[in-house]
C-alpha cells in the first residue's frame, strides 16, 4: 500500500531541513563573531578536555613566572650586598698589611683601628640589610634584626637562623633564593667570624700593637673573605639557574599558547567558506520551499 503524502507532511518535512540548514549556519556564524570554535563543551568534547589542561598549565606557568621574578630580584639583590662586604673586606686586608709593617708608628695604628671601628659598623649595616621591609640575612625569620653591633662579636650572640627560603619553579623544582648570615658571616662559634675578627684586629691595634694576635686576626680575615666569594659565587649560579628555567617557561609558554590556538580559535578562511557554503544551502531550502507551499485552493480548482 503506498503511503499518502499530504501537504502538511510537505511542509513539516520543509520546515525541518529548513531550520536545520538555519542551525548549521548559525554555528558557523557563532564561530565567526567569537573567533573560537570552542564556545561550549558539546562542540568538542575531547578538544575541551585539552583546551582545559593548557589552561591550567598556563595558569601555573603565569605564577612560576611571578616567582621568578621575585626570586630573581632577592638574588640580584644579595649579590650586590655581597659584593659592597667584599669590597670592606678588602679594604681591611689592606689596613691589616699595612699595620704589619714595622715601620708604622701608634698613632698610624690608632687610625687604622678607628677606621676599622667604622668599618665594623658598616657590617652591622649589610648584615641587617632589608629588601622589601624583610632582613635578607636572617634565614625564614625575615621580620627580626639579625645583628646588633653591641653584641654581634661576643660568644654569646645568638646565630641568625640557618633555613633557607627555596621558591618553587615547576613541579619538583626550588632553588633557595636567600642565604643565611651564617653562611656569609659565619657563626658565633666560627673562629673566622666577621664581627668577631673585625674586632680582634682593631684591639690588636690600639691601645697597643699586638702583631702576634694582628697576624693570627689577619689569618681569619683571610679565611672568611674566602667563604664570601664562594657564597656569592653560589649566589650568581643561582641567578644563572633561574635565567635559564625562566627561558625555559617562556618557551613552554609560547608552546602551551600555540596549543590552546589550535584547539579553541577557529581558522577563519575555512570557516568563512563553510558560512558561504552553508548560507548558500539555506537561500536554497528557502527556494524550493516557496515552490512547494505556493500551491493553494485556487490553483486546485483552476
Amino acid at each position: 500500500m503506498a503511503l499518502r503524502v499530504t501537504p502538511g507532511m510537505m511542509q513539516s518535512q520543509l520546515m525541518r531541513n529548513i531550520n536545520h540548514n538555519l542551525t548549521r549556519m548559525q554555528g558557523q556564524q557563532n564561530e565567526l563573531s567569537t573567533g573560537r570554535k570552542l564556545n561550549k563543551p558539546s562542540d568538542d568534547p575531547v578538544g575541551i578536555t585539552y583546551s582545559l589542561r593548557y589552561r591550567s598549565e598556563l595558569s601555573m606557568n603565569e605564577q612560576y613566572d611571578k616567582n621568578i621574578t621575585q626570586a630573581k630580584a632577592q638574588l640580584e639583590h644579595t649579590d650586590t650586598v655581597l659584593g659592597q662586604l667584599n669590597d670592606i673586606v678588602q679594604r681591611v686586608q689592606e689596613l691589616t698589611v699595612q699595620a704589619l709593617n714595622d715601620t708604622n708608628p701608634q698613632t698610624a695604628l690608632d687610625a687604622i683601628a678607628t677606621e676599622v671601628s667604622q668599618i665594623y659598623q658598616q657590617a652591622i649595616m649589610i648584615g641587617n640589610d632589608q629588601l622589601g621591609g624583610k632582613y635578607i640575612f636572617n634565614g625564614q625569620l625575615t621580620d627580626k634584626v639579625p645583628y646588633d653591633s653591641a653584641t654581634a662579636s661576643l660568644a654569646t650572640a645568638p646565630d641568625t637562623d640557618d633555613q633557607n627560603i627555596y621558591v618553587k619553579f615547576a613541579a619538583g623544582v626550588t632553588v633557595a633564593s636567600n642565604v643565611t648570615g651564617g653562611e656569609v658571616f659565619g657563626k658565633t662559634a666560627d673562629a673566622d667570624n666577621l664581627f668577631k675578627v673585625l674586632k680582634d684586629i682593631q684591639n690588636a691595634l690600639s691601645p697597643t700593637a699586638d702583631k702576634v694576635a694582628l697576624s693570627n686576626a689577619y689569618t681569619q680575615l683571610n679565611s672568611r673573605y674566602d667563604k664570601i666569594i664562594n657564597i656569592r659565587s653560589e649566589v650568581g649560579a643561582r641567578i644563572n639557574r633561574v635565567d635559564l628555567i625562566d627561558q625555559r617557561l617562556q618557551d613552554l609558554d609560547l608552546n602551551l599558547t600555540s596549543l590552546q590556538s589550535k584547539t579553541e580559535d577557529t581558522d577563519m578562511a575555512e570557516t568563512i567558506l563553510k558560512f558561504n557554503q552553508e548560507e548558500a544551502v539555506y537561500q536554497a531550502s528557502l527556494s524550493t520551499g516557496a515552490k512547494i507551499i505556493s500551491p493553494t485552493l485556487i490553483d486546485y480548482l483552476r
